[in-house]
Formats: C-alpha cells, structure tokens, sequence
C-alpha cells in the first residue's frame, strides 16, 4: 500500500509513529505537507499537484488537519476522495467534528447522551438559556478551541453573562453548557477505529483544574470500558463520518455523556497509558480498507435518473406494524431496505422475516415517486402539559 500522511508537523509524535508503523509493516509512506497541495480542476479528472508538481498515485491518505486550516485542508481531503483515493476520515467528517456546535446537532439527533447544551446570540438570551442547561455553574466553549483552549467554567450567572458578552463582542461563537459536576474533573477518551475501540485512558485534572486534556497538565490511566461507553464512542464517530476518532466521555450519573469527537486526536497519551499499539491498528484498518473500501452510498446511488435514498419512518398507527418485511409490499414497489433502525440498534440487510414495530427507520433506496409518499410529515415540537386552570370545570350558563 502507498500511503500519504497529511501534516504540517513531521517530527510530531502522533506523525512519526504513524510512518513508523506503516514502515514496519512493508507499505511505502511519505509525510506531505497539507499545505503545498494545490488543486487541479482544469483537466478532464480531478487532480492534485504537490510542490509544483503532478501527485504520484497513492491508495490512501490519513488526513491530520489542523484547526488552523480546516477549510483549506477538508478542500484537499474532498479532492482526494474525488480522485477515489482512501480516507478514513472524509472531508465532511472533519468538518462536521471541528464546528463544536454542528457536532452536537447532528449527534443529538441520533439520541447520543450529552451534557445539556445550549447556543445563543442575543445578550437578553444568554440568562435564560443558562436555566435551560440547569444553571450555574456552566461550562462556556469556544466553537472551534482545542486542547483545552477555549474552555471556560464560570460559577456564577453574573459572571457567565459578563464573559459570554465579552466573547460575543469580538465575534466569537460559544456554547452554554451544563457542568457535570459528578464527573469530578475527569474524563474518558477513547480511541475509535473503524467499528471498535482499540484503546481508552481516563483524564485526571490537575489540582483546582477542572480541563482534564493532558495539554493542561491531567494524567492519564488506562481503563476497561463498559460495553455502554464503548458503544457510544463507536456510534458517535460513524454518526459523525469519522472511522478514526478520539471521542471524549464524561462520566455522568446515568452512563456516558460524549463531550467531543476529535477526527485528529493525538496518539501520545493514549499509547503512554496503555502501551497499545494505537497507530499499528489504523494503519491495519487502512490497509484492509484499501483492498475492499467503503463507499458513501447516499451520494453513489443518488445518481441513478429518478431513483434515491430515503429515511421512511413506521408510525405508531401504520399499517406496516406487525407485518413482516416480506409482508410490506415494499419490493413489489421497487423500492429496497438498506438498514433497518430500530432505537440504538442497526440491522444492516435486514431479511424479509423481520417484524415491523413503530417506531422503526426504514433506509431504503428505490423508485422517488414510489417513497414519496411515503415519507413522514416533519417531526413537531411535543406540546408541553399545561398548568390546570383555577376553574378547571367552567360553570354552566
């Protein structure tokens, strides 16, 4: 396999280590500067120079994008998707993980656990969504800070008003968030690849700090995770679009509470505390993929003139409830069940004996005007129970 490693920082140890176990393992590597790429649009195929000059053929990349260059360097990762070279992370799952905020909105959808969250722009905002989130004390984030940075605890409403205003007057976006005060300054990071973690370590703050990264001076011990938050690592990087990924845990009283999915994480911590090989099981990962990969097929199949991908949901009074998928007329209509979501599980290729149940999330690819009307009116905000009126039962006239 040829490989290229994209980043700025060569002697990095998260970048030698990377090369060092490709090297060990016989695939020819090489460390490219992100930022010598320009992108060729003028032939007839998508291409990329590097230095000047034509990029050699490659079968996969691994993309370590700063934050710094995030826009720049997502265009050369999309460019090498293009050009159907392997990436274990997309252009899309990089920026989807860098913006904190669109992170959390595409995790909440899928009813990923995290500490309550709230985003505002209005000064006269700022207080009522700090009640939304329970109160001080709360977390403030900056959008886009890492390591640490860009992570403020303010104990008092006053005081996160005051640094909130502060942030918004030179532009800056923030995030209110609810401190979980029972994690007690700690957190989890696991490292995910492909669909299983091969690594985790607990982060200790240090002293009156309540930031665990090891940027910030935290230590670092491995752990066994439970199944739940092995599970939530995983599904929080393949909802994300990332198949390698560090994602940050606390540990919250009823289980698992994802803070972040970094789509570059550093390798250092991780393989100190568990003195697992980390970058030999990505470099594995890739390989395998590169000789049978993995294709985004809501983009590939959308091209099919007057065939789609779809989302159908089984509503509680449908007719498909009990009805095998054999049963639901489904194939007769040309259309073709992907995956069947069914709460936090996924059926891939599910069978026609399967049972429907409400609440199910059909992914089907078929004929348009046939699912068309089948696609569920948009999701409406659940009324709230009103108080009881002081004349619950109005007098008779």
């Amino acid at each position: 396999m040829k490989l290229a490693i994209l980043s700025r920082a060569p002697r990095a140890y998260s970048t030698q280590r990377l090369r060092a176990a490709a090297l060990q393992r016989g695939h020819e590597v090489k460390v490219l500067n992100t930022l010598r790429f320009a992108i060729d649009l003028s032939g007839d195929e998508p291409d990329l120079q590097y230095r000047g000059r034509p990029l050699s053929d490659y079968d996969a990349i691994i993309p370590r994008i700063g934050a710094s260059i995030t826009y720049f360097g997502t265009a050369v990762v999309r460019q090498f998707e293009q050009m159907d070279v392997y990436t274990p992370n997309t252009a899309n799952g990089i920026s989807n993980a860098r913006d904190k905020l669109r992170a959390n909105q595409i995790l909440s959808r899928h009813n990923i656990g995290m500490p309550a969250t709230a985003f505002v722009r209005n000064r006269a905002d700022v207080r009522p969504a700090i009640a939304q989130v329970g109160g001080a004390p709360v977390v403030i984030k900056l959008l886009e800070g890492t390591q640490g940075i860009g992570v403020i605890l303010a104990p008092e409403v006053k005081v996160a008003e005051a640094i909130i205003e502060t942030l918004h007057s030179t532009n800056q976006n923030v995030l209110i968030q609810r401190f979980v005060s029972e994690s007690r300054g700690r957190d989890i990071r696991a490292l995910v690849v492909g669909d299983r973690v091969v690594a985790a370590m607990r982060r200790t703050a240090a002293g009156d700090e309540f930031r665990s990264n090891v940027h910030r001076g935290g230590t670092v011990e491995p752990v066994d995770l439970p199944p739940e938050y092995a599970q939530a690592a995983v599904r929080s990087a393949q909802i994300m679009g990332l198949r390698v990924a560090g994602v940050d845990m606390l540990e919250g009283a009823d289980g698992p509470l994802v803070m972040e999915v970094n789509s570059s994480p550093g390798l250092q911590g991780i393989e100190t505390a568990t003195q697992l090989d980390v970058a030999g099981a990505i470099i594995d990962y890739i390989a395998g993929q590169v000789a049978f990969p993995e294709i985004d097929v809501r983009q590939r199949l959308s091209v099919s003139t007057g065939y789609g991908v779809a989302e159908l949901l089984v509503h509680g009074n449908a007719e498909l409830v009990g009805k095998t998928l054999g049963e639901s007329g489904l194939w007769e209509r040309d259309i073709t069940v992907l995956t069947l979501h069914r709460g936090t599980n996924v059926i891939p290729n599910p069978r026609k004996g399967v049972v429907l149940e409400a609440g199910d999330r059909l992914l089907c690819f078929g004929k348009l005007e046939e699912m068309r009307g089948m696609i569920p009116e948009r999701r409406r905000r659940r009324a709230r129970v009103r108080k009881l009126p002081a004349e619950p039962i109005p007098a008779e006239e």
